[in-house]
């Protein structure tokens, strides 16, 4: 009686265990099966290259003002502010600091103005740039503004923002053009009137393209690409009217048509 009474509790606990099983199984496959599909979505936009991944060193500034500037400038130093922006828009907690000149003019000659500021770094304040183990304070960061001497190019001042994860911040995505050598009006002898070289977003800080595509492969002698056209991460939110023209196939321009006569 006893053999008896077992047998259904050891059964109900094996089948338990299966279940349980199959449960965990069935789990961790569906894990997989969303790990694989992410990536794919996130691929069909552009990501920011590692290439150009580099963290930006400052020092505190305790001052402002023309005379601190031309200093700070004399001295191989740009002068510059970090501060916060919620929702695009509220800023506070600002620090003044000062970053290397020859950091800042490479990363702008090597990515150009506009990418630059549609790119984040992080941020490291130090005491002194040779101190590496007094740090005041470490954290990512969107250039936000950057003044260049009309001559020289050299930065004058930079502004950046704080972008932590759940931070919604306001940028100005540049615009690249392709298939401009397979479009039909082009091909026509048209040429290609850009109106738009960046496009304002509200984006959420982990999702901030580097530049958006414009594709020009379809295009014909009289057509346009409209900001609501644009193929972007659904996150982001177009700030402008979705009406704007981008770029528009425009005919042959009178010089050309002279010549063809």
């Amino acid at each position: 009686m006893f053999l008896h009474r077992q047998r259904p509790a050891a059964l109900t606990e094996a089948l338990q265990l299966q279940i349980r099983r199959y449960a965990q199984s069935a789990t961790a496959a569906l894990l997989h099966q969303e790990s694989e599909v992410e990536p794919d979505f996130q691929s069909t936009f552009p990501r920011p290259d590692p290439k150009y991944a580099e963290t930006i060193f400052a020092v505190p500034r305790t001052a402002s003002g023309k005379s601190i500037s031309a200093k700070e400038r004399k001295a191989g130093r740009v002068p510059s502010i970090v501060f916060e922006q919620e929702d695009g828009q509220h800023g506070g907690n600002k620090r003044l600091i000062s970053v290397r000149t020859n950091q800042i003019r490479k990363l702008v000659g090597h990515l150009g103005r506009s990418f630059f500021l549609s790119r984040l770094f992080d941020l490291e304040v130090r005491s002194d740039f040779d101190s590496e183990d007094d740090i005041v304070e470490r954290v990512r960061v969107l250039p936000r503004m950057i003044h260049l001497h009309s001559a020289t190019d050299a930065p004058l001042n930079v502004t950046f923002i704080r972008a932590p994860s759940h931070a919604l911040l306001k940028v100005d995505i540049p615009l690249v053009f392709r298939g401009d050598d397979v479009s039909p009006g082009l091909k026509k002898g048209a040429y290609l009137n850009t109106i738009k070289r960046t496009v304002k977003f509200l984006c959420p800080a982990d999702v901030i393209p580097p530049y958006i595509d414009v594709d020009l492969s379809e295009l014909d002698v009289g057509q346009k690409i409209l900001m609501g056209d644009l193929k972007v991460h659904p996150t982001l939110k177009l700030i402008q009217s979705k009406d704007e023209p981008v770029c528009k196939i425009m005919g042959a321009r009178v010089s050309e048509q002279k010549k063809t006569k």
